[in-house]
């Protein structure tokens, strides 16, 4: 009797739980502080699209009721047009707003994950960002190099090889992924990169932030003019030295600074 009591309390708990997850598609639609009638989709979206404009950060997870709107999204043709927008705009400024000194230090900067190579396989098994990040587990997916190339990108990183630009990488991936890191990119068509940074012991404790623009501050001193950086988080593209132009790719999945 005790076992049975347990259980069916249990299974209320879970009911209630998931009746409180679910409550935006049991009413459908609420109301804004404003009092604006809104949709789950019209909450999600707004939650998306502020992540974007980096008014939402240090968020450590997906909100439980968005999990499935961001995974739909990210397998969605509007995540493929937003990606290849932005690609077509470093195109444009590659063609118009780059005087080009060909020296062999004009460089471009490049992030690798959800830049050049997607993490969403492995996200899709976790929750498609519901579920706190767990590295061990991430860096493992990661040592088997099978992320697929976002297609938009290789295609910016060719065109911008063929105009004798130097790419270089640089990655919050820790040191010890360099070979697999380098066999992935390799595998799906990365080829003909400068330099690969990726981070080393001594950067252990730094902020990702603070890592990348260090690299930058070395490839400035070294001669390199930085035309520009393409990344998915906003730890890629900010702090000085910076590039004449940065450019984001959208990623709901995660924040890192």
């Amino acid at each position: 009797m005790a076992a049975r009591a347990l259980f069916s309390l249990s299974l209320s708990l879970g009911i209630l739980i998931s009746l409180c997850s679910a409550d935006w598609n049991i009413l459908n639609s609420q109301r804004t502080r404003n009092g604006i009638k809104i949709s789950l989709k019209n909450y999600c979206e707004g939650w998306r699209m502020n992540v974007e404009l980096h008014n939402i950060r240090e968020f450590e997870v997906v909100p439980e009721e968005c999990v499935d709107y961001v995974g739909k999204y990210m397998k969605s043709t509007q995540y493929e047009v937003d990606s290849e927008r932005a690609i077509e705009e470093c195109m444009v400024y590659l063609s118009t707003g780059c005087s080009l000194k060909r020296d062999g230090r004009d460089a471009w900067i490049f992030d690798i994950d959800d830049t050049l190579l997607s993490t969403v396989p492995y996200y899709k098994k976790h929750q498609y960002g519901g579920e706190k990040l767990n590295v061990t587990s991430l860096e493992e997916w990661m040592s088997k190099a099978k992320a697929p190339a976002l297609e938009h990108s290789l295609t910016l990183f060719n065109e911008i090889k063929a105009k004798g630009i130097q790419i270089i990488l640089v990655s919050s991936r820790r040191e010890h992924l360099r070979s697999a890191t380098i066999d992935n990119l390799v595998n799906v068509g990365f080829h003909g990169w400068s330099g690969l940074v990726l981070r080393g012991p001594e950067d252990e404790l730094k902020g990702v932030q603070s890592y990348k623009a260090e690299v930058r501050e070395k490839l400035v001193s070294g001669g390199y003019r930085i035309w520009g950086i393409l990344g998915d988080q906003y730890s890629s593209i900010q702090g000085l030295p910076s590039a004449k132009r940065t450019f984001k790719l959208p990623n709901p999945l995660y924040y890192i600074s």
